[in-house]
């Protein structure tokens, strides 16, 4: 299969409402509903799995432009916040916050840069969210 080719399989585990997702490679994640509507908890809501996305695809972005940079990143947290909205029959992200804890020997404006550059221009899943989010972000240097 090509770069440009992805393929997910989702499988139903359960006689509820717990799925497990699984990529090409055989790496998995398990979703399931809220209690409220059927679901156990038995794994992370699909909206949930959007936001885990923008933070891993930034999170990889921010890294290599930094090293990219010469910058010494020891480490990198990142949380996400994110306000839901009923939007005619769904719900939509409409706010989001990227709050990224950074460690190492690293210039402030350099991280401010990585992370723009990131959130702005590189990051897919991002570019994807804008259409209907506004995305903000944040950053602590930690010692």
């Amino acid at each position: 299969m090509s770069d440009n080719n992805v393929s997910i399989n989702v499988e139903r585990i359960d006689d509820h409402m717990n799925f497990r997702a699984i990529n090409s490679e055989g790496k998995e994640i398990l979703m399931d509903a809220s209690p409220s509507i059927g679901g156990k908890n038995n794994g992370v809501r699909p909206m949930e799995t959007l936001l885990m996305g923008l933070a891993g695809c930034s999170g990889i972005d921010v890294v290599l432009i930094l090293k990219k940079m010469k910058q010494e990143i020891a480490d990198l947290k990142i949380q996400v916040t994110a306000d839901r909205v009923k939007v005619a029959d769904v719900t939509e992200f409409k706010d989001i916050k990227v709050h990224f804890q950074l460690w190492g020997d690293l210039k402030e404006n350099k991280v401010q840069k990585a992370i723009d550059m990131s959130l702005e221009k590189y990051c897919s899943v991002a570019k994807i969210l804008e259409r209907s989010a506004t995305i903000s972000s944040s950053y602590t240097l930690m010692d």
